[in-house]
């Protein structure tokens, strides 16, 4: 309280009066109702505040070699996973689009690099509403009855639940446009994963998420491209630590390698992947450029 009113007094020009009045009517009553309780919970106390460079210093570099050691075993679970995977077929969970000659002609203007950029805008976004629509045949429906237009009855299926989508930033973007073709009023998130160029470990950035996604009968991520599978990871563990159950996710993508696949499936057996094509690991991302153009 003396350091305080001595500042006031001689650096703002305020009389002591006033002073006192400040600290018994607002400072003292927050401290004690935000400050206080922290430090009774605190793991950690700095006595002197930004001062203290010293405690400071040990308290970053402590962080620091936590961060890389947990970065370095990061790196190992991912290499052991994908040795364990490396030989394994396709995983069960695994669904591939039929190679039916539409779905081949339209991934061959795709692939092709003279299409222009609004026919493979077009292509790109009926291939997305078809990926979404066998993700959907995976959701679970029940019996309804409705009266038709010529008066008779039609026993057909509903959707158990709602059903949501995240996308994975930016490059998720691409298969908006075929997802609100299929389900018009989806709630719609978003996460900003990317990786680290130094570590090569994926890091979320960004996240906002349906408020009730965790009561929502399926979710699906939507993302164009899938190579070693690391965003993929992550975008489905903050979905589970958001409380989402694994057999109401659905990973959604164009392109996938069979190593990134397997780490998913493995990591999340009960998860469903709905793709168009299996293709070589670490294939570069290119789709997004392309749709954007840029």
């Amino acid at each position: 309280m003396l350091l305080q009113v001595t500042r006031d007094v001689r650096d703002r020009g305020r009389d002591i009066e006033g002073c006192i009045k400040q600290w018994f009517s607002f400072v003292k009553p927050n401290y004690l109702r935000y400050v206080q309780p922290q430090r009774e919970i605190a793991d950690v106390i700095i006595p002197r505040g930004i001062e203290n460079r010293v405690a400071i210093d040990m308290v970053v570099k402590h962080i620091q070699r936590n961060l890389e050691e947990k970065s370095e075993k990061h790196q190992q679970d991912l290499k052991r996973l994908g040795k364990e995977v490396e030989d394994e077929p396709v995983a069960s969970s695994v669904l591939v689009l039929q190679p039916t000659p539409q779905i081949r002609a339209m991934d061959t203007i795709l692939q092709n690099p003279a299409t222009g950029s609004v026919d493979f805008n077009f292509y790109l976004d009926r291939m997305a509403a078809l990926l979404v629509e066998r993700a959907m045949d995976n959701l679970e429906f029940r019996s309804k009855e409705v009266h038709t237009s010529a008066n008779y009855a039609y026993r057909g299926l509903e959707a158990l639940g709602e059903v949501s989508a995240v996308v994975i930033l930016r490059a998720g973007s691409c298969l908006e446009t075929g997802l609100k073709r299929v389900i018009p009023d989806c709630k719609t998130g978003r996460m900003l994963i990317q990786t680290n160029y130094r570590t090569g470990e994926p890091e979320l950035h960004f996240s906002k998420l349906p408020r009730d996604i965790k009561d929502h009968h399926n979710v699906l991520v939507l993302d164009p491209q899938m190579a070693s599978g690391g965003a993929a990871l992550m975008a489905v563990k903050v979905l589970v630590d958001h409380g989402v159950e694994q057999s109401r996710i659905v990973f959604v993508t164009y392109l996938a390698g069979k190593l990134g696949v397997n780490r998913l499936a493995a990591v999340f057996p009960e998860m469903k992947i709905v793709v168009c094509r299996i293709v070589k690991d670490y294939e570069e991302r290119w789709v997004e450029k392309r749709y954007f153009r840029c």
